[in-house]
């Protein structure tokens, strides 16, 4: 065995735009502010008796905070951050159950005023 470096494994050049486009993306996450925001809302409906638990899903496309009623259960609400989307609509949304958006926008604490109005489940 030789001491020498492998030369052909650094002789080689790599386009840096390849580079990128073929890495994994990190996923999409929410910042501490984001959760900081999104939790107090939380905790206001949780001592509510509205929301008794929560799941988040960080995706490659979107980062995903469900909230639930019971666990197990379909979330009452999704709250997502969708980056793509920021320069258009707005990067947050707030989802009900059916998939309808009830409120979209450029600022987290804006789209959260949607539960400031009383959101309650109807169940028949």
């Amino acid at each position: 065995m030789t001491d020498q470096p492998d030369l052909q494994a650094s002789n080689v050049v790599v386009d840096l735009m390849d580079y990128r486009n073929n890495k994994d993306p990190l996923p999409v996450t929410f910042h501490r502010r984001e959760l900081d925001a999104i939790l107090w809302v939380y905790g206001r409906m949780v001592g509510e008796g509205e929301w008794r638990d929560y799941a988040i899903d960080h995706l490659r496309d979107r980062a995903v905070f469900s909230v639930f009623k019971r666990s197990g259960e379909m979330p009452l609400y999704r709250i997502e951050k969708n980056p793509k989307l920021a320069a258009k609509q707005g990067a947050y949304s707030v989802i009900n159950t059916h998939g309808t958006i009830l409120k979209r926008g450029h600022e987290l604490k804006q789209v959260l005023k949607v539960f400031d109005k009383v959101l309650r489940l109807v169940e028949t």
